[in-house]
């Protein structure tokens, strides 16, 4: 029942939307349908989560604005992907020794003592995306301060973790919260910016 009512309110807010953004939603439905199955075939369950998760960056865009600026989308949604597949994989670490016993795949039983350079690949993927996608979107200093900041708490939560720790690994894929609160401020603030100048200067 309550699947249904959850299943049913997604669809209310997707046919509110205009017709670009309730096709892109229906592109998803792929991608809904076979991520839970993705443990039992694959050891990238977590790249599949990634292509799932963040087409709701794509149908933000496409809500607002009636169609995705794909130059901007696609580093934007490519770079949110790789983000994924950071914390997901820290987050898989911590159940690594059930997976073995039922006989799942993850990202954190295929890279085992290389995660942590994963982890900088995927971290710096995610940043090139961010900046990609900022450059075309056409965002300023404040932007690619939050950007730097997210880079810090990415390397910090590289060099720390232990992933042999539950708790910890629990902790770090908490803190990716904190993360997108600061980028979030960042683009919120780089737009606010401006328009806070404007009202400042003595005209």
């Amino acid at each position: 029942v309550f699947l249904g009512l959850q299943l049913s309110a997604g669809l209310a807010v997707l046919l509110s939307l205009n017709m670009y953004s309730i096709a892109l939603g229906a592109a998803s439905m792929g991608l809904v349908v076979i991520y839970p199955l993705m443990k039992r075939v694959t050891y990238w369950p977590q790249l599949v989560l990634g292509f799932t998760f963040n087409w709701g960056a794509l149908l933000g865009a496409s809500s607002v604005l009636g169609a995705c600026p794909w130059h901007i989308c696609l580093p934007m949604y490519g770079g949110c992907v790789a983000w994924t597949l950071m914390y997901d994989t820290i987050y898989a670490h911590q159940d690594k020794a059930d997976d073995v016993k039922v006989g799942v795949k993850s990202t954190a039983l295929l890279l085992q003592n290389q995660t942590k350079p994963a982890l900088l690949a995927f971290s710096t993927c995610f940043l090139g995306g961010l900046l990609s996608a900022g450059s075309a979107a056409g965002m300023g200093a404040v932007y690619y301060g939050a950007v730097t900041a997210a880079g810090g708490h990415l390397a910090w939560q590289i060099w720390t973790v232990d992933l042999d720790s539950p708790a910890d690994c629990m902790a770090k894929f908490v803190s990716n919260s904190q993360l997108g609160a600061l980028l979030c401020a960042g683009i919120v603030l780089d737009r606010l910016a401006p328009l806070s100048f404007l009202a400042l200067w003595p005209w």
